[in-house]
């Protein structure tokens, strides 16, 4: 998508054409995106709870899921790039169909899933075409002039956090009522957003803006390869890439963990994880400038990279569920180490290499989604066994405390090497 994005700058005359033409469609991308988050977010506190109704225990029901995860971010890493490579050649419209289209039959499989079998048949037809965050990003930089593109893409983060902040909390009380409810709606809202593009949105790429495609664009290990190459800043990556692990192995963990120690329900999950969203809406949305200016984005990458390792020890050693909550609220700088690690990250970048930059960036975190998932539940598995008090049950956590902590010594130690280096 980089190469897209770059693309886009290099045409920016024939892109304000283009908008000029057609106003109002980035409303449509907005639409979709929160759609697509809130679809998301509606399955969450529910999917790990219904793998638990087709297997016996709950090791398998952790493992299971950890495996389902990963199918699906291994899928969704390796098809993203093709699909957004493919929207450069045929345009967007068409991989905006056939994600929506794909993540509705992905809905509706899940929903009448009679085994686990056809929960894997849903889950890989769900990776193999969740493309739309990637095509909806392109589609905001065709229809947005090079002046005010920052704020679209402002305006599409808003609509991703505004769907994953009300998602798990509708989800949560229509699980709590069936556990195929939150599906059902999740696919009627997909249909809905498809029927609606279809009739009412045309193409935003102009013929003249589109791009060959090749199997070199296309190819997920591109971006990884590139970073690789990044010697300057190679412990900055190391730290960022320990973070989103951790972050990816607390995703996969989070609902399993509080069924397993606390009892929760979908709807105490739908809540929990409506006021994760809400305060990093809050701290993106409100306080990140402030403290960037206030603190710097070092130290800020610093302290949130410790607000997190601390918070993933102490989820680890909670013995009641009202804990969480208050770990919940006493974490929101964790949700500033990433944004400042990213700007840290872009100020060592030259500025025609940005786009290579996030892609490469997401493409990390991407792979996070693959790796860890059947580490932490086969973790979670191992001590669903355990008792609920037992401390041991929050061994995913520390888990994750560990790879965020290694992360913190290394980020440490790469600043002090560039301030002394600066000194010089």
């Amino acid at each position: 998508m980089e190469d897209a994005l770059d693309h886009k700058d290099r045409t920016a005359p024939l892109i304000a054409s283009s908008v000029a033409a057609r106003p109002g469609q980035l409303n449509f991308i907005l639409v979709c995106v929160f759609i697509d988050m809130l679809g998301i977010g509606l399955i969450i506190p529910v999917l790990p709870i219904l793998v638990g109704k087709f297997v016996a225990t709950r090791d398998l029901q952790a493992y299971w899921f950890g495996v389902l995860a990963t199918v699906f971010g291994l899928l969704q890493f390796l098809f993203m790039p093709a699909l957004g490579a493919l929207s450069d050649k045929f345009g967007r419209r068409p991989v905006m169909m056939y994600s929506m289209a794909g993540m509705c039959l992905n809905f509706l499989t899940t929903a009448w899933a009679p085994n686990l079998a056809a929960l894997f048949v849903g889950r890989i037809i769900g990776g193999m075409s969740s493309a739309s965050m990637a095509v909806a990003s392109a589609y905001a930089s065709d229809v947005s002039t090079p002046q005010n593109r920052a704020k679209s893409f402002g305006k599409v983060g808003a609509a991703m956090g505004l769907g994953f902040i009300c998602g798990p909390a509708l989800g949560g009380y229509l699980g709590s009522i069936s556990l195929h409810l939150p599906f059902y709606l999740a696919a009627g809202l997909c249909a809905a957003n498809l029927l609606y593009g279809y009739f009412y949105v045309p193409e935003s790429l102009p013929q003249a803006n589109r791009a060959d495609f090749s199997l070199a664009r296309a190819n997920p290990f591109a971006a990884l390869l590139r970073l690789a190459g990044r010697a300057d800043v190679r412990g900055l990556l190391v730290a960022y890439a320990l973070a989103m692990f951790a972050q990816a192995t607390l995703y996969t963990t989070w609902v399993l963990y509080t069924d397993f120690r606390f009892g929760w329900t979908p709807r105490d999950n739908g809540i929990a994880l409506f006021c994760v969203g809400l305060s990093a809406a809050v701290v993106q949305a409100g306080l990140l400038g402030w403290l960037i200016r206030r603190i710097g984005e070092v130290r800020l990458s610093l302290l949130g990279l410790t607000s997190g390792t601390i918070a993933y020890f102490l989820y680890g050693m909670a013995t009641h569920g009202w804990m969480m909550y208050a770990i919940i609220f006493a974490n929101v700088l964790a949700v500033a180490s990433g944004p400042a690690l990213q700007g840290i990250l872009s100020k060592a970048t030259a500025p025609d290499e940005q786009g290579a930059l996030m892609g490469s960036l997401q493409s990390l975190a991407s792979l996070g989604t693959v790796l860890m998932p059947v580490l932490g539940a086969s973790v979670l598995g191992w001590a669903s066994h355990l008792p609920a008090n037992d401390w041991r049950m929050g061994s995913t956590f520390f888990i994750c405390c560990a790879m965020q902590g290694i992360g913190i010594a290394v980020a440490w130690r790469y600043f002090k090497r560039h301030r002394a280096a600066g000194a010089e």
